[in-house]
């Protein structure tokens, strides 16, 4: 068995990340959605990016 996983997309590249799960055979996939973009983000905008990310994760982890 593999390592558990979740995957964070950006909400820009959503729908390929649904269509990649389909894909590869894991349709409704959950991943963890944070705001785009992330490269050009300074300092500031990517702690509230992380803080979201793991906001996100948490969500997924404990439904």
């Amino acid at each position: 068995m593999g390592t558990p996983a979740i995957g964070v997309m950006t909400s820009n590249f959503v729908s390929a990340a649904e269509l990649m799960a389909k894909v590869l055979g894991m349709p409704g996939y959950a991943f963890a959605t944070i705001d785009h973009p992330v490269s050009s983000a300074s300092d500031v905008e990517l702690e509230a990016k992380a803080l979201q990310t793991l906001a996100a994760i948490d969500e997924l982890v404990l439904v």
